[in-house]
């Protein structure tokens, strides 16, 4: 065990550093979202209520950042999401001394006896779960005992920890001072149980405010829609939007390279099945960098693989070689080495489905032409000499999916940041595309005037109106049913259906009434057989007669309501742990020079 220890010291140590990035960048609630820190030179990138920000912290942070997210996304990181890494690597910094000032303003610190307390028995998660200090699937303690008072213990690694402890200790205290006293009583959590357990079953006819009333039947004067403005002008607001045209070239693999694939993974098997060690054939030839160390072996259980890939595993023979088994990773060779119910070892060789080169060269080729003739050409005529589709679409801030490319969040930078209208980009990249704009016009965000609006406002009083006019007939047609008439009777002499509905809980979607509506509240507040009032409820109106109620087991819910009480008091504290830091951030003085840094590195670059 002691040489595994040796041999993972690395492994450990790195799981340390990830363990302290997670907790400035997740458990204080950072946004990892993914600029470069290259384009400035050091010196002050900024202040929090007068304490500098070095250079030096940011780009650490942002490094740390950008490579956590390099890790995440295939293909090159795109000049929007460099952007967005900058803006969380400078709102991690100022967030952390805003910490450090409020653990210095509140006299917070950490003993050395409180970071031996915590190292012994407390390890960061990543150390958790590193396998070598599992027994049976669980963290062991004693194993993890053994290896920190072992040799194998690499000193920085100690000296990280305790720089991990210095910081989350402190944190940690923080975090239970702003959170303590959150208590849900039982009441809260009996309504939250019922509300998804309660049900109900009901029948209702549904008046239709647009066919009960003619549109000649409501008048709107200017007056009623100008008050109406002025009470709502807010709710008019004009999305920013850029029109552009935009042509795609398709970079994913199509057929031929499937076929290539396919035949490339025939041959690796005839290697293996003519004599060659399925081990050694893996590590050479095997996609898969994880499992490809280990000569192709890994661990395989039920629902946790591919379906394609489980069900070959658990059909296959021990000790033969598969077919090409395909998955949504491409094609894999199994050879399965033992196997018990829901579990086998098996060694595998992954080969993906990828452009080949013929092909990659082609999509590169035409791309560079792109490129090329975006710089003097407009779109359409680019399209037409390169035999590409030109479309046209809208992009909205944050929804900038375009056919064919999906998110498209370099191109809608551009468009609302860069360009200028008549203007061509450069080609875009992403894992699946490359793609150019042409912007046609942009709209910045801004409030409609009272004659754009008219229109809107017209049409939400005429059906206020409607729906007003709708309550009073469905009223007359409860006093039919008070009077004797069956709801049956008064349904058929409006020409309405009867619908019945349920079981359904509160928090449902029942068909034909809503979701959590005013029908909904109804429907739980009738007495089987009882008729409702007129309800208005998303622009209808209803009247409902209860056929059966169920009420939520109250012994079911006792006997699990402390972690019910558990569960919801984690979730209120980490809302008002965040609630508390953007008041730490609101109430803080921040200077940002970035973009001045960014401005002087500019002009220092420009020749002499």
């Amino acid at each position: 065990m002691m040489q595994t220890m040796r041999e993972n010291t690395k492994w450990i140590m790195l799981a340390v550093a990830v363990a302290f990035v997670a907790l400035m960048v997740f458990q204080w609630g950072m946004d990892l979202s993914g600029r470069s820190g290259a384009q400035y030179s050091g010196g002050e990138i900024g202040r929090v209520n007068g304490d500098v920000i070095p250079y030096e912290e940011y780009n650490n942070t942002y490094r740390t950042l950008y490579d956590q997210q390099s890790q995440y996304t295939n293909g090159p990181i795109g000049p929007a999401q460099t952007r967005q890494i900058e803006d969380a690597a400078f709102d991690q910094v100022v967030m952390q001394h805003l910490i450090s000032q409020e653990l210095d303003r509140r006299g917070i610190v950490v003993t050395d006896g409180e970071i031996r307390q915590s190292a012994r028995y407390n390890p960061p998660p990543e150390l958790q779960s590193n396998p070598i200090f599992m027994t049976d699937g669980q963290f062991d303690l004693d194993k993890y005992h053994q290896y920190m008072s072992s040799p194998a213990v690499d000193p920085s690694l100690l000296l990280n920890l305790e720089s991990y402890y210095r910081s989350a200790i402190p944190r940690e205290k923080l975090f239970f001072q702003q959170t303590s006293g959150i208590y849900v009583p039982d009441a809260q959590l009996w309504r939250m149980w019922r509300d998804t357990r309660d049900s109900a079953t009901v029948r209702f006819i549904a008046f239709d405010p647009q066919s009960r009333v003619p549109d000649e039947g409501v008048t709107v004067s200017d007056a009623e829609i100008q008050q109406f403005y002025d009470r709502h002008k807010d709710d008019f607001v004009h999305t920013a939007r850029a029109k552009v045209k935009f042509v795609v070239i398709n970079a994913r693999a199509n057929a031929s390279d499937s076929a290539a694939a396919l035949d490339r993974a025939r041959q690796i098997r005839s290697r293996i099945t003519g004599g060659a060690d399925f081990a050694d054939v893996a590590k050479i030839e095997s996609a898969d960098s994880v499992t490809a160390a280990a000569g192709g072996l890994m661990t395989v259980r039920k629902g946790q693989v591919a379906p394609a890939f489980e069900q070959a595993v658990f059909s296959l023979r021990v000790g033969t070689v598969s077919e090409p088994v395909l998955s949504q990773y491409g094609y894999q060779i199994i050879r399965v080495e033992s196997r018990s119910d829901d579990e086998a070892q098996a060694r595998q060789i992954l080969i993906p489905i990828e452009l080949s080169i013929a092909h990659e060269d082609s999509v590169f080729a035409v791309a560079d032409s792109v490129d090329a003739l975006a710089e003097t050409r407009k779109l359409d005529a680019i399209g037409q000499d390169l035999g590409l589709d030109v479309q046209e679409t809208d992009l909205l801030p944050g929804l900038s999916f375009l056919p064919g490319v999906g998110q498209a969040a370099d191109g809608a930078d551009w468009a609302f940041h860069t360009a200028e209208p008549g203007e061509v980009s450069t080609v875009f990249e992403t894992p699946g595309a490359f793609y150019a704009l042409e912007l046609i016009s942009r709209d910045d965000e801004r409030t409609q005037t009272l004659d754009e609006a008219k229109q809107t406002i017209r049409t939400a009083l005429v059906i206020q109106k409607k729906v007003d006019r709708t309550m009073q007939i469905a009223r007359d047609a409860i006093d039919r049913i008070h009077a004797g008439q069956s709801f049956d009777d008064v349904a058929d002499s409006l020409g309405i259906e009867v619908h019945v509905v349920g079981p359904f809980a509160r928090s449902d979607v029942a068909a034909g009434l809503g979701r959590m509506n005013a029908a909904i509240g109804t429907a739980f507040g009738l007495q089987p057989g009882e008729v409702s009032g007129a309800v208005k409820a998303d622009q209808n109106v209803y009247i409902i007669q209860s056929i059966s109620r169920t009420n939520a087991d109250r012994e079911a819910w006792e006997a699990q309501k402390e972690l019910q009480r558990q569960q919801i008091t984690q979730a209120l504290a980490q809302r008002r742990w965040q609630a508390y830091l953007e008041a730490l951030r609101s109430e803080a003085k921040i200077v940002d020079n970035r973009e001045a840094l960014a401005r002087q590195a500019a002009v220092n670059a420009l020749p002499n």
